[in-house]
């Protein structure tokens, strides 16, 4: 049986539901529709060892907010990882591309040996009202298809973003979501922690608008940077070969 102080919310939203729907719907009529940023979506470029990447995932991943790959995660983070690796990698990702999106989508992809995948998924589950139950199979699902698709080494889970800091979202439709947000971070938290070769990436992001894109509800460029670089940090943690320790 839950405990009583984890069916607050749910009770609360459920007296609310007509408002959280009417503000759901406002939001959804009022919000800009941006852009999936332009730009090319694999290459390799760099030098050093071979690090094959992945980056898979929602609008996130695809770079809505910027105009450009360059200013987005994917070319955030290459500008990084090019610096020690050769790196060999491909974006797929969609606006509005829930978990099981992907995963039914992951067969048009040739399932070519991976070193690193980053996903990015979540909000559009955390909208489209995905139970925490049915998140954490589906997760389970894609982090196995992964590893025996595509051999991934890592697989870098990113945190749900904390959509109670959203200011396209107005209360208590902003508070409700953000709840849900933190839910299926736990999920994620779990599964990684539970298994090899599995990360959760928890992203940094200041309680700050300027970290937004005009919409108020997709990342900026400083969001992005923030983003690649938590990723950057777990990667070479990874890969990077050991440095020869100084003799004194």
């Amino acid at each position: 049986m839950p405990r009583l102080k984890d069916c607050l919310p749910l009770a609360g939203a459920a007296v609310l539901s007509p408002l959280l729907l009417a503000q759901a719907l406002h939001v959804r009529r009022v919000t800009p529709r941006l852009p999936e940023a332009a730009g090319p979506r694999r290459g390799e470029a760099g030098q050093g060892p071979l690090l094959r990447l992945l980056i898979l995932g929602d609008s996130a991943a695809a770079g809505v907010g910027v105009a450009e790959q360059s200013e987005a995660l994917s070319g955030q983070l290459l500008r990084l990882l090019t610096a020690d690796f050769r790196v060999h990698w491909m974006l797929h990702a969609q606006s509005g591309f829930k978990t099981a999106d992907l995963l039914r989508n992951l067969g048009t992809l040739t399932p070519v040996p991976v070193d690193a995948v980053v996903t990015s998924l979540g909000v559009n589950d955390v909208t489209g009202a995905t139970r925490r139950q049915r998140w954490q199979q589906l997760q389970a699902e894609l982090i196995e298809t992964l590893k025996q698709r595509f051999e991934a080494r890592l697989i870098l889970l990113s945190a749900v973003p904390p959509m109670h800091r959203f200011p396209a979202l107005p209360q208590p439709l902003r508070q409700t979501l953000g709840w849900r947000a933190r839910r299926l971070n736990a999920t994620l938290a779990e599964l990684a922690a539970a298994q090899d070769g599995v990360e959760l990436c928890q992203i940094p992001f200041p309680p700050n608008p300027v970290y937004m894109a005009e919409d108020g509800f997709h990342p900026g460029p400083r969001a992005y940077a923030l983003w690649a670089e938590a990723l950057a940090i777990q990667i070479r943690a990874k890969f990077s070969p050991a440095r020869p320790q100084a003799i004194d």
